[in-house]
């Protein structure tokens, strides 16, 4: 049973549980392991620097908010406050570990992005320097910092996956905590992001949502997770959920065992923030280094970002994302595709903007994904998708296509996905909706041919190998369909 009074005679020190991406109580290994030293101080630091970031949008701090309102909820029920405080992270845990005579630190290891690893290091030093222990506890098949690829880390994550769920801890609270206010988007200077029909973060919610996953909406998941129309439902739609940490990615794996292409996809999950791990860099430098010489720019980003291109299924897909905050796998790779080779844009600005707009944001899964899309990893083979094509194969009815650009609604379907055909485009294109801004076939061609050059010289290939000896890991199983190899979500 819970104290909120104080530490019983069972206690041996103060202990401060720190939550970061990891919003929940179920099956959390370092608030079990917190639990069992002593009283504890359940934290979640808000840190303004972190939210400044080029990745970090109004909307992923809504579900954030709302996941962090949940958790105090949660930890309400058995008696225990959710400290929230605005600020760094070292000055936070300074003054609370002083004021509170906490010796220890737990949470969990962040698999994030460049500033939450630097920001680690910073809080890893102050630890050290102040006589406190911080032990930091894996949640998933991650391993920080191994160096390469091998068989361990298959086996590693198969034993921790297996490995049974923790119930709610029994936990005793330190006494005299003062929960504080969960700061509002405006208050943290989060520009402006209207996004109207974006999931809603928290435990709950995910949990429901792997509720109607599990029993009726799963069987439609391989057939209906390509296409737009149909993903919105097919999909789990728990990525933003394992994101943030509302849900664990063990408790997913063990409670839905099919279907085998949503398993196989949950293992990429891991194998790929792997990458991330094993080469912090991949979220600002190609990995293939020669790639760095293709001299992609930014014109025409402001257009893509908007679906303003004249490529109606990819303006589409990109207003769709703009206010759901969600797209299915194989449309980020076929947005991701065309800014990189049609357009001719560096991954790392479209990168930029897909991160923000996605409110499942996962940085291992993310850069890695867009590199490979983007042409630039050495070891995958480019995959030039025709937005017209996809338009044709993916939305034939042109329900989707219409329902997010309205303005072609007189132009006959025939024509939907090319307009510029048409023998009545005039009274649209240049006045309600903007010509397309570049030829598909011409820019396609001009982009693979670009490529496949840089990727000939001998300094790619060699550079290639290196790649091949760094990621290249164990055999993973492969979704059929070529989603494996897509920017994922679930």
């Amino acid at each position: 049973m819970s104290n909120r009074g104080g530490c019983d005679d069972k206690c041996s020190m103060n202990v401060l549980i720190w939550f970061k991406r990891d919003l929940r109580l179920f099956d959390h290994p370092a608030l079990t392991r917190a639990a069992a030293l002593g009283a504890v101080l359940p934290l979640y630091i808000v840190e303004p620097d972190l939210w400044a970031g080029a990745d970090a949008s109004a909307r992923q701090w809504g579900m954030t908010a709302e996941a962090l309102a949940d958790l105090r909820d949660q930890l309400g029920q058995i008696g225990a406050p959710l400290v929230v405080r605005v600020g760094g992270a070292v000055e936070v845990l300074d003054r609370l570990c002083k004021r509170h005579a906490i010796t220890r630190i737990i949470s969990h290891q962040e698999t994030g992005n460049g500033w939450s690893y630097a920001r680690d290091r910073h809080v890893g030093a102050w630890a050290r320097d102040a006589g406190i222990i911080w032990e930091e506890l894996a949640q998933s098949g991650v391993q920080r910092g191994r160096p390469r690829a091998g068989q361990m880390g298959a086996l590693s994550r198969a034993e921790f996956m297996r490995a049974p769920l923790l119930d709610v801890p029994q936990m005793t609270v330190i006494a005299g905590l003062e929960g504080g206010p969960i700061p509002s988007a405006k208050a943290l200077r989060l520009a402006d992001d209207p996004c109207p029909n974006r999931q809603i973060g928290g435990r709950r919610q995910a949990l429901d949502l792997m509720d109607s996953f599990i029993q009726t909406r799963a069987f439609h998941y391989t057939r209906g997770l390509s296409s737009p129309l149909s993903g919105e439902r097919a999909c789990s739609r728990l990525s933003p959920h394992l994101a943030l940490g509302a849900v664990s990615v063990r408790e997913v794996v063990q409670k839905i065992n099919r279907p085998a292409a949503f398993q196989a996809r949950m293992a990429w999950r891991d194998h790929f923030i792997q990458k991330l791990e094993r080469q912090p860099n991949i979220e600002t430098h190609c990995l293939q280094a020669s790639a760095e010489d293709l001299g992609r720019g930014t014109n025409g980003l402001d257009a893509w970002a908007k679906g303003e291109t004249g490529l109606p299924f990819l303006d589409a897909c990109m207003r769709y994302l703009n206010a759901t905050g969600w797209l299915n796998f194989r449309m980020r790779a076929m947005v991701t595709s065309v800014a990189s080779y049609h357009l001719w844009l560096d991954w790392r600005a479209t990168g930029a903007v897909l991160a923000r707009r996605f409110t499942d944001y996962e940085p291992g899964i993310h850069w890695p994904q867009i590199q490979m899309q983007s042409g630039t990893t050495g070891i995958n083979r480019p995959r030039i998708y025709n937005p017209i094509k996809q338009g044709w194969d993916q939305d034939p009815k042109g329900i989707f296509t219409r329902r997010w650009l309205p303005e072609l609604a007189c132009v006959p379907d025939i024509y939907l996905q090319n307009p510029w055909k048409w023998d009545g485009a005039g009274r649209i294109l240049g006045r309600i909706y903007p010509e397309p801004i570049v030829d598909v076939t011409t820019a396609a061609a001009q982009a693979k041919a670009k490529v496949w050059t840089m990727r000939a010289a001998p300094r790619a290939k060699a550079e290639a190998v290196e790649v091949i000896e760094r990621h290249i890991g164990p055999k993973i199983a492969r979704p059929k369909s070529s989603g494996a190899q897509l920017v994922m979500e679930f």
